[in-house]
């Protein structure tokens, strides 16, 4: 008999990791097509102001950067083959910009959750360095705080399909990681 699918966070073997690499929106996106990836919730992190709201996190004036952070099913997929998905689906060597977003909120980074998280991300960097040309300039820090985003953040590419920075940006970015279903 089949049972009901459990929430988000709720099945004993989850881990969480939180990433940032441009535009939320675009990374839960991608994320939430990957098999093992539970739940995607878009936010902030790596700042200094308390609750920030979106506004002000894109006046890159309270440090943080936009994260998703991603709840995942170990068993299904490892925290290194996340990361492996992460660095390819953003640009690792360029500081504070992913495409036509410029700022510090946009920077590549990876807030770990524990010392072996924090361990991982700097190996994942060092196999990843041969894939790129310019050096990998991702942040690698301890997760303070992480804040959500605003409610209309949330699943933002699967609600509003036709805006105009989405429909440029996302389908391609699917894709190219064989993930448009």
């Amino acid at each position: 008999m089949p049972t009901a699918k459990e929430p988000p966070g709720s099945h004993a073997h989850v881990a969480v990791a939180t990433l940032g690499g441009g535009c939320f929106w675009c990374i839960e996106a991608v994320l939430e097509r990957v098999d093992g990836v539970l739940d995607v919730v878009s936010g902030y992190a790596g700042g200094t102001v308390a609750e920030p709201i979106y506004e002000q996190v894109c006046a890159g004036s309270t440090g943080h950067a936009e994260v998703v952070q991603v709840t995942f099913d170990p068993a299904k997929l490892s925290y290194p083959a996340l990361l492996e998905w992460f660095f390819r689906m953003h640009d690792p060597t360029t500081p504070d910009r992913q495409g036509p977003d410029v700022g510090s909120q946009y920077r590549s980074a990876i807030f770990c959750h524990s010392d072996e998280q924090l361990a991982q991300a700097r190996e994942a960097i060092a196999k990843a360095k041969a894939q790129f040309r310019d050096p990998i300039v991702t942040e690698v820090a301890r997760l303070g705080t992480f804040w959500p985003a605003e409610d209309h953040h949330q699943d933002y590419f699967a609600r509003n399909p036709a805006n105009a920075y989405c429909r440029t940006s996302i389908p391609p970015k699917l894709k190219k990681l064989g993930l448009d279903r």
